[in-house]
């Protein structure tokens, strides 16, 4: 009984050693926030565009969809150069070749037959946004069949949306301290900012390929462009 006794207690000793070792917990009170979100906009005339142009031919074999479809696209990178569009500023983006079934009209079941499919796309950047009319209208003379989309864009924006974070700032100080005045707190240092810049880029649909452009001088409207800055900033509040 003596030996069980000493055990224990040798036992509750060391218990209360690994105890007063242990790492003691604090908790943190974590500090209040006050979260606010800025807007900054800036307007701007776009004066750079970008389209998708190009050729689609369909023929009974391939090889003769291939030859003719090279030979329009040609064609229309040759016009595009003569225009005075530089080089670097004309791209492929898409060559593909497919079949197509045909179909009979009145039972809408397919005869066997196949056709061959091809096309040919190259996204142009249009530098000169005045003349962009006469380009379209140049393109579908040489033979474009497709135009897909025309986007607008400004060259150098970076100093409109300098201006545009700047006033997102602004908007979101106000915010912060008319909420901190209206709920009878102090704002204190300021946690964490971040920013997104927004930048939609409105564009004309080109459905109906040529035959929705093949008038003189197609007429454009760039509008103008909004480009909207949000910023997120934190303070702590006291």
């Amino acid at each position: 009984m003596k030996t069980k006794s000493i055990f224990i207690a040798a036992v509750f000793v060391l218990a209360l050693l690994v105890s007063a070792c242990a790492p003691t917990t604090i908790s943190q009170v974590q500090p209040r926030t006050l979260s606010v979100t800025g807007m900054g906009t800036a307007y701007l005339s776009p004066d750079i565009a970008y389209l998708y142009l190009g050729v689609h031919t369909e023929k009974q074999t391939a090889v003769a969809a291939v030859n003719e479809n090279n030979t329009q696209t040609q064609a229309i990178i040759s016009a595009l150069t003569d225009f005075g569009i530089d080089p670097k500023d004309i791209r492929t983006t898409n060559f593909s070749i497919y079949p197509i079934d045909k179909y009979d009209p009145q039972t809408n079941l397919p005869t066997g037959e196949k056709v061959y499919s091809v096309d040919n796309t190259v996204y142009v950047t249009v530098r000169d946004i005045k003349t962009l009319g006469d380009l379209l209208d140049t393109m579908v003379k040489a033979g474009a069949n497709t135009v897909n989309s025309i986007q607008f864009d400004v060259a150098n924006k970076d100093a409109a949306l300098k201006g545009a974070r700047a006033d997102a700032v602004k908007d979101a100080n106000a915010k912060a301290q008319e909420l901190a005045d209206a709920s009878g707190v102090k704002l204190g240092a300021l946690q964490s900012v971040s920013f997104l810049d927004n930048q939609p880029i409105p564009f004309a649909d080109g459905k109906g390929g040529g035959a929705a452009l093949d008038a003189a001088a197609v007429p454009i409207q760039t509008g103008q462009l909004t480009f909207t800055v949000t910023v997120n900033m934190i303070y702590e509040i006291k």
